[in-house]
């Protein structure tokens, strides 16, 4: 069981999230107003899912087939599959969210950022002077990155911070007997494609909250070590059939007890729209452990 108590703004602490965002103009201004015309032009709104496969339940999709040349285009030749489909459904941008309670960027106290070690892809154990290791269901979650001001080209360079609790429901560097352990906490960057990927475990589901992961994306990977101003600060939605079927497997009793008390619909933060835009694709099992993916248009 989660040993941290409801947070009693849990998960919509905008005080000190707003002064982290960009606002929408400004971010328009540094892609360059320039090519806010032809993202119009060459993008159509659509689903969120990036993981080829057969899908547990994705976002719904609208992306229609007048959407533009630039949006093939776009893509370079050796573009990957999901990459090229990621393109297609470029339009959306992803929707703003808090970084709640416990992000560890420094902009309510601890500050995983500028450690030692923080860039990893597997982000299951704790680095420096931590030493615990999150144990729980696999799971490997990719996100691409799309810039909506220059026509949905991958935005390669740029960095991703994402974090998420643990089996049980609590956030290393916060809850007791975790404030000196930083695991399910890492930095990644953007390749070529735009895409990050990281390697962790399936996150608890705690009171008040639907099952999710959070993260930020910065300019570069210096910006983001720096805990420099954020570009786009937002969360991951699990599928409703992953959580279940994950749930109940052991290790995760607390999870199967609190996952029912919140719905898509009712959750605070993925309630407005129901998640549609931040609904991963996922595939994969509980004994083999699951994959998910989500476009990230900014």
């Amino acid at each position: 069981m989660s040993n941290h108590l409801p947070h009693p703004n849990h998960d919509r602490g905008l005080e000190f999230d707003l002064s982290t965002m960009i606002s929408r103009r400004s971010l328009g201004m540094f892609f360059g107003a320039g090519g806010a015309a032809a993202a119009l032009a060459a993008c159509t709104p659509g689903g969120s899912g990036t993981t080829a496969g057969t899908s547990t339940s994705a976002a719904p999709e609208s992306a229609s087939s007048s959407a533009s040349a630039a949006t093939t285009t776009a893509a370079t030749p050796t573009a990957s599959p999901t990459l090229t489909r990621a393109i297609a459904e470029c339009g959306v941008e992803i929707p703003q969210e808090t970084a709640g309670p416990y992000p560890g960027d420094g902009s309510n106290g601890p500050n995983v950022l500028a450690a030692s070690g923080v860039v990893r892809q597997d982000i299951t154990s704790s680095f420096g002077t931590g030493s615990a290791k999150a144990e729980g269901v696999p799971l490997t979650f990719t996100l691409t990155l799309l810039d909506n001001a220059n026509g949905c080209v991958p935005l390669a360079g740029a960095a991703v911070y994402a974090w998420h609790c643990d089996r049980d429901g609590r956030y290393s560097m916060y809850d007791s007997g975790l404030a000196n352990e930083n695991y399910l906490r890492g930095v990644q960057e953007a390749d070529s494609n735009g895409q990050v990927t990281f390697t962790s475990i399936f996150p608890g589901a705690y009171s008040g909250r639907w099952p999710h992961i959070h993260f930020e994306v910065f300019e570069s990977m210096s910006n983001a070590t720096a805990a420099g101003q954020v570009l786009a600060v937002s969360q991951i939605a699990l599928t409703d059939a992953a959580c279940k079927e994950v749930y109940a497997t052991a290790g995760y009793e607390s999870s199967a007890r609190n996952f029912p008390r919140t719905t898509l619909q009712s959750d605070n933060v993925f309630g407005d729209d129901g998640g549609i835009y931040q609904l991963a694709t996922m595939t994969g099992s509980a004994s083999a452990g699951y994959t998910a993916g989500l476009n990230v248009t900014i």
